[in-house]
Protein backbone atom coordinates (compact mmCIF):
# COMPACT_ATOMS: atom_id res chain seq x y z
CA UNK A 1 0.00 0.00 0.00
CA UNK A 2 1.75 2.96 -1.54
CA UNK A 3 -1.15 5.94 -0.81
CA UNK A 4 -4.01 6.03 1.87
CA UNK A 5 -6.16 9.00 3.04
CA UNK A 6 -8.14 10.28 6.41
CA UNK A 7 -11.43 11.99 6.62
CA UNK A 8 -13.46 12.69 9.74
CA UNK A 9 -17.04 12.65 9.76
CA UNK A 10 -20.36 13.57 11.64
CA UNK A 11 -19.79 15.50 14.88
CA UNK A 12 -16.43 16.97 15.55
CA UNK A 13 -15.07 15.65 18.58
CA UNK A 14 -11.93 17.56 20.70
CA UNK A 15 -8.42 15.50 20.06
CA UNK A 16 -9.70 14.67 15.99
CA UNK A 17 -7.08 17.00 15.08
CA UNK A 18 -4.19 14.84 17.54
CA UNK A 19 -5.76 11.84 15.22
CA UNK A 20 -5.41 12.89 11.88
CA UNK A 21 -1.81 14.14 12.85
CA UNK A 22 -0.81 10.93 13.91
CA UNK A 23 -2.42 8.97 11.01
CA UNK A 24 -0.29 11.36 8.58
CA UNK A 25 2.69 11.07 10.28
CA UNK A 26 3.09 7.22 10.75
CA UNK A 27 2.22 6.81 7.07
CA UNK A 28 4.84 9.04 6.49
CA UNK A 29 7.15 7.86 8.60
CA UNK A 30 6.28 3.92 6.64
CA UNK A 31 6.86 5.83 3.58
CA UNK A 32 3.64 6.50 2.76
CA UNK A 33 1.42 8.95 0.84
CA UNK A 34 -1.02 10.49 2.51
CA UNK A 35 -4.18 12.57 1.83
CA UNK A 36 -6.60 14.67 3.35
CA UNK A 37 -10.44 14.57 2.28
CA UNK A 38 -11.96 17.76 3.26
CA UNK A 39 -15.67 18.22 5.09
CA UNK A 40 -15.96 13.91 5.04
CA UNK A 41 -18.06 11.70 2.72
CA UNK A 42 -19.14 14.78 1.02
CA UNK A 43 -15.81 15.52 0.43
CA UNK A 44 -15.05 12.65 -0.98
CA UNK A 45 -17.91 12.73 -3.39
CA UNK A 46 -16.86 16.42 -4.42
CA UNK A 47 -13.31 15.16 -4.84
CA UNK A 48 -11.83 17.26 -2.10
CA UNK A 49 -9.00 15.76 -1.60
CA UNK A 50 -5.62 17.28 -0.79
CA UNK A 51 -2.00 16.23 -0.06
CA UNK A 52 -0.54 16.44 2.92
CA UNK A 53 3.17 16.28 4.76
CA UNK A 54 4.62 16.64 8.28
CA UNK A 55 4.63 19.89 8.33
CA UNK A 56 0.57 20.22 7.37
CA UNK A 57 -0.37 18.99 10.63
CA UNK A 58 2.34 20.98 12.83
CA UNK A 59 0.67 22.35 15.60
CA UNK A 60 -2.46 20.87 15.56
CA UNK A 61 -2.32 18.62 18.55
CA UNK A 62 -3.74 21.37 20.83
CA UNK A 63 -6.97 22.38 18.40
CA UNK A 64 -10.45 21.05 19.12
CA UNK A 65 -12.56 20.83 16.09
CA UNK A 66 -11.00 19.13 13.07
CA UNK A 67 -8.95 20.85 10.23
CA UNK A 68 -10.17 18.36 7.92
CA UNK A 69 -13.66 20.00 8.34
CA UNK A 70 -16.62 17.66 8.80
CA UNK A 71 -20.41 17.10 7.37
CA UNK A 72 -23.08 15.26 6.97
CA UNK A 73 -23.98 13.25 3.42
CA UNK A 74 -27.25 12.14 2.65
CA UNK A 75 -26.12 11.40 -1.27
CA UNK A 76 -23.62 8.89 0.24
CA UNK A 77 -26.51 6.82 1.64
CA UNK A 78 -27.17 5.95 -1.93
CA UNK A 79 -25.45 3.63 -4.30
CA UNK A 80 -24.49 6.53 -6.70
CA UNK A 81 -22.94 8.47 -4.21
CA UNK A 82 -20.58 5.28 -2.96
CA UNK A 83 -19.55 4.78 -6.71
CA UNK A 84 -18.68 8.25 -7.28
CA UNK A 85 -16.61 8.25 -4.13
CA UNK A 86 -15.02 4.93 -5.22
CA UNK A 87 -14.12 6.61 -8.48
CA UNK A 88 -12.51 9.87 -6.56
CA UNK A 89 -9.97 7.15 -4.76
CA UNK A 90 -9.31 5.92 -7.62
CA UNK A 91 -8.33 9.13 -9.51
CA UNK A 92 -6.35 9.57 -6.66
CA UNK A 93 -4.79 6.26 -6.42
CA UNK A 94 -5.70 5.63 -3.03
CA UNK A 95 -5.37 2.18 -1.50
CA UNK A 96 -6.62 2.62 2.05
CA UNK A 97 -8.72 5.13 4.32
CA UNK A 98 -9.07 6.23 7.75
CA UNK A 99 -12.29 7.35 8.71
CA UNK A 100 -12.76 9.25 11.99
CA UNK A 101 -15.92 9.58 13.29
CA UNK A 102 -18.58 7.36 15.35
CA UNK A 103 -20.99 4.56 13.96
CA UNK A 104 -23.08 6.31 11.18
CA UNK A 105 -19.63 7.04 9.60
CA UNK A 106 -18.70 3.03 10.28
CA UNK A 107 -22.20 2.46 8.61
CA UNK A 108 -20.70 4.37 5.57
CA UNK A 109 -17.04 3.24 5.59
CA UNK A 110 -18.61 -0.74 6.14
CA UNK A 111 -20.55 0.22 2.62
CA UNK A 112 -17.75 1.72 1.03
CA UNK A 113 -15.60 -1.19 1.65
CA UNK A 114 -18.28 -3.85 0.69
CA UNK A 115 -18.80 -1.62 -2.74
CA UNK A 116 -15.34 -1.03 -3.85
CA UNK A 117 -13.28 -3.42 -1.78
CA UNK A 118 -10.93 -0.44 -0.46
CA UNK A 119 -9.74 -1.08 2.65
CA UNK A 120 -11.17 0.84 5.81
CA UNK A 121 -10.16 1.23 9.48
CA UNK A 122 -11.69 3.51 11.43
CA UNK A 123 -10.93 5.52 14.78
CA UNK A 124 -13.65 6.47 17.20
CA UNK A 125 -14.29 10.16 17.82
CA UNK A 126 -17.30 11.67 19.16
CA UNK A 127 -18.14 13.31 22.61
CA UNK A 128 -21.01 10.42 23.41
CA UNK A 129 -18.41 7.65 24.33
CA UNK A 130 -21.37 5.47 22.83
CA UNK A 131 -19.55 3.44 20.24
CA UNK A 132 -19.73 -0.50 20.64
CA UNK A 133 -16.71 -1.99 20.84
CA UNK A 134 -14.25 0.70 22.63
CA UNK A 135 -14.58 1.74 26.57
CA UNK A 136 -13.40 5.06 25.71
CA UNK A 137 -14.22 7.43 22.20
CA UNK A 138 -11.73 10.61 21.44
CA UNK A 139 -13.60 13.85 22.76
CA UNK A 140 -15.35 12.18 25.69
CA UNK A 141 -12.52 13.08 28.83
CA UNK A 142 -12.81 16.59 27.15
CA UNK A 143 -16.32 17.42 26.57
CA UNK A 144 -16.52 15.39 30.46
CA UNK A 145 -14.28 18.18 31.94
CA UNK A 146 -16.02 21.25 30.34
CA UNK A 147 -19.40 19.74 31.68
CA UNK A 148 -18.05 19.55 35.15
CA UNK A 149 -16.57 23.10 35.27
CA UNK A 150 -19.98 24.20 34.09
CA UNK A 151 -21.75 22.41 37.24
CA UNK A 152 -18.68 23.51 39.13
CA UNK A 153 -19.32 27.37 38.37
CA UNK A 154 -23.40 26.68 38.50
CA UNK A 155 -23.31 25.47 42.15
CA UNK A 156 -21.37 28.71 42.97
CA UNK A 157 -24.32 30.83 41.87
CA UNK A 158 -27.08 28.45 42.87
CA UNK A 159 -25.53 28.56 46.49
CA UNK A 160 -24.93 32.50 46.51
CA UNK A 161 -28.82 32.35 45.14
CA UNK A 162 -30.44 29.61 47.44
CA UNK A 163 -31.48 28.15 43.85
CA UNK A 164 -31.83 25.07 42.33
CA UNK A 165 -30.39 24.68 39.05
CA UNK A 166 -30.95 22.06 36.01
CA UNK A 167 -27.94 21.35 33.68
CA UNK A 168 -28.67 19.71 30.43
CA UNK A 169 -25.75 18.13 29.42
CA UNK A 170 -24.60 16.76 25.47
CA UNK A 171 -24.49 12.37 24.91
CA UNK A 172 -27.58 11.64 22.69
CA UNK A 173 -28.72 9.02 23.23
CA UNK A 174 -26.30 8.07 26.19
CA UNK A 175 -25.78 9.33 29.79
CA UNK A 176 -22.14 8.53 30.03
CA UNK A 177 -21.68 12.23 30.12
CA UNK A 178 -24.38 12.82 32.38
CA UNK A 179 -23.40 10.02 34.52
CA UNK A 180 -19.77 11.09 35.08
CA UNK A 181 -19.68 14.75 34.84
CA UNK A 182 -22.61 14.32 37.52
CA UNK A 183 -20.49 12.30 39.77
CA UNK A 184 -17.64 14.35 39.23
CA UNK A 185 -19.57 17.51 40.13
CA UNK A 186 -21.54 16.52 43.17
CA UNK A 187 -25.13 16.85 41.19
CA UNK A 188 -27.88 15.71 44.19
CA UNK A 189 -29.51 13.61 40.83
CA UNK A 190 -28.87 12.64 37.54
CA UNK A 191 -31.43 11.70 35.02
CA UNK A 192 -30.12 9.55 32.03
CA UNK A 193 -31.89 7.89 29.57
CA UNK A 194 -30.69 4.80 30.61
CA UNK A 195 -33.24 5.21 33.49
CA UNK A 196 -36.89 5.89 32.91
CA UNK A 197 -37.54 9.32 34.40
CA UNK A 198 -39.96 9.68 37.73
CA UNK A 199 -41.33 13.03 38.35
CA UNK A 200 -42.69 11.89 41.58
CA UNK A 201 -39.36 10.63 42.88
CA UNK A 202 -37.33 13.80 41.66
CA UNK A 203 -39.51 15.63 43.71
CA UNK A 204 -38.85 13.15 47.42
CA UNK A 205 -34.90 13.91 46.54
CA UNK A 206 -35.27 17.35 46.31
CA UNK A 207 -37.51 17.47 49.44
CA UNK A 208 -34.93 15.02 51.32
CA UNK A 209 -32.24 17.72 50.62
CA UNK A 210 -34.38 20.50 51.88
CA UNK A 211 -35.05 19.09 55.13
CA UNK A 212 -31.59 18.15 55.68
CA UNK A 213 -30.74 21.39 55.41
CA UNK A 214 -29.72 21.97 52.05
CA UNK A 215 -30.49 25.57 49.87
CA UNK A 216 -29.60 24.74 46.69
CA UNK A 217 -29.13 21.58 44.62
CA UNK A 218 -28.08 20.81 40.95
CA UNK A 219 -30.03 18.21 38.87
CA UNK A 220 -28.06 16.76 35.74
CA UNK A 221 -30.37 15.80 33.22
CA UNK A 222 -28.87 13.82 30.01
CA UNK A 223 -30.30 15.31 26.28
CA UNK A 224 -32.27 12.06 24.97
CA UNK A 225 -34.23 10.82 28.28
CA UNK A 226 -38.26 10.44 28.72
CA UNK A 227 -37.93 13.23 30.56
CA UNK A 228 -37.52 15.79 27.95
CA UNK A 229 -35.34 18.63 28.13
CA UNK A 230 -34.00 20.18 31.33
CA UNK A 231 -36.66 22.76 30.57
CA UNK A 232 -39.46 19.94 30.36
CA UNK A 233 -37.98 18.44 33.90
CA UNK A 234 -37.76 22.16 35.42
CA UNK A 235 -41.59 22.51 34.36
CA UNK A 236 -42.59 19.16 35.68
CA UNK A 237 -40.95 19.70 39.09
CA UNK A 238 -42.28 23.19 39.74
CA UNK A 239 -45.89 21.77 38.78
CA UNK A 240 -45.63 18.83 41.10
CA UNK A 241 -43.97 20.48 43.82
CA UNK A 242 -43.24 23.74 45.85
CA UNK A 243 -39.71 23.84 43.69
CA UNK A 244 -40.52 26.63 41.54
CA UNK A 245 -37.67 29.25 41.51
CA UNK A 246 -35.19 27.20 39.71
CA UNK A 247 -32.75 27.87 36.80
CA UNK A 248 -32.23 26.20 33.44
CA UNK A 249 -28.34 25.72 32.05
CA UNK A 250 -27.88 23.93 28.98
CA UNK A 251 -24.37 23.44 28.06
CA UNK A 252 -24.86 22.39 24.50
CA UNK A 253 -21.99 22.91 22.07
CA UNK A 254 -19.59 24.20 24.02
CA UNK A 255 -19.03 20.22 25.03
CA UNK A 256 -17.74 19.61 21.70
CA UNK A 257 -15.36 22.00 21.48
CA UNK A 258 -11.97 23.43 23.00
CA UNK A 259 -8.38 22.26 23.57
CA UNK A 260 -8.69 18.62 23.95
CA UNK A 261 -7.36 17.11 27.39
CA UNK A 262 -3.89 15.33 27.93
CA UNK A 263 -6.11 11.94 27.99
CA UNK A 264 -7.81 12.57 24.36
CA UNK A 265 -4.67 13.46 23.20
CA UNK A 266 -3.04 10.57 23.77
CA UNK A 267 -5.53 8.22 23.05
CA UNK A 268 -6.14 9.66 19.93
CA UNK A 269 -2.41 10.07 19.06
CA UNK A 270 -2.44 6.11 19.62
CA UNK A 271 -5.14 5.40 17.99
CA UNK A 272 -3.87 7.17 14.95
CA UNK A 273 -0.63 5.11 14.66
CA UNK A 274 -2.21 1.81 15.24
CA UNK A 275 -4.86 2.71 12.59
CA UNK A 276 -2.35 3.17 9.76
CA UNK A 277 -0.17 0.46 10.93
CA UNK A 278 -3.56 -2.04 10.96
CA UNK A 279 -4.40 -0.94 7.34
CA UNK A 280 -0.43 -1.53 5.86
CA UNK A 281 -0.86 -5.25 7.73
CA UNK A 282 -4.06 -5.83 5.79
CA UNK A 283 -6.55 -5.06 7.92
CA UNK A 284 -10.29 -3.50 6.95
CA UNK A 285 -13.55 -3.13 8.15
CA UNK A 286 -12.29 -2.72 11.84
CA UNK A 287 -12.22 0.20 14.51
CA UNK A 288 -9.43 0.77 16.19
CA UNK A 289 -10.96 0.29 19.86
CA UNK A 290 -9.41 1.28 23.63
CA UNK A 291 -9.70 -1.93 25.83
CA UNK A 292 -7.75 -1.95 29.27
CA UNK A 293 -5.58 0.71 27.78
CA UNK A 294 -4.71 -1.97 24.89
CA UNK A 295 -5.35 -0.61 21.22
CA UNK A 296 -7.40 -3.64 19.47
CA UNK A 297 -9.44 -4.01 16.47
CA UNK A 298 -13.09 -4.11 16.71
CA UNK A 299 -15.61 -5.26 13.75
CA UNK A 300 -17.05 -2.34 12.09
CA UNK A 301 -20.58 -3.84 12.88
CA UNK A 302 -20.08 -4.12 16.59
CA UNK A 303 -19.94 -0.51 16.62
CA UNK A 304 -23.94 -0.15 15.84
CA UNK A 305 -25.30 -3.43 16.63
CA UNK A 306 -23.83 -2.84 20.68
CA UNK A 307 -23.55 0.30 22.85
CA UNK A 308 -21.01 1.55 25.46
CA UNK A 309 -22.99 2.11 29.02
CA UNK A 310 -21.24 3.04 32.41
CA UNK A 311 -21.81 0.75 35.22
CA UNK A 312 -25.23 1.70 36.50
CA UNK A 313 -23.84 1.05 39.75
CA UNK A 314 -22.92 4.45 39.46
CA UNK A 315 -26.09 5.56 39.75
CA UNK A 316 -26.10 4.23 43.40
CA UNK A 317 -22.75 5.98 43.98
CA UNK A 318 -24.92 9.28 43.06
CA UNK A 319 -27.73 8.46 45.22
CA UNK A 320 -24.98 7.47 48.44
CA UNK A 321 -23.40 10.53 47.70
CA UNK A 322 -26.15 12.73 47.70
CA UNK A 323 -27.52 13.04 50.85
Amino acid sequence: MKRIAVLTSGGDAPGMNAAIRAVVRTAIAHQVEIYGIERGYQGLIDGAIIPMDARSVSGIIHHGGTILRTARCDAFREESGREQATRMLATHGIEGLVVIGGDGSYRGAHDLWKHSGIPCVGIPGTIDNDIGGTQYTIGFDTALNVAMEAIDRLRDTAAAHDRTFFVEVMGRHNGYIGMCSGLAGGAEEVLVPEKAFDAHALVETLRTGAARGKTSMIIVVAEGGDGGSAYDVAAKVAELSEFKDSRVAVIGHLQRGGTPTAFDRILASRMGVVAVKSLLDGASGVMIASENNVMVQRPFEETWTSRNLFDPDMLQVIHTLGV
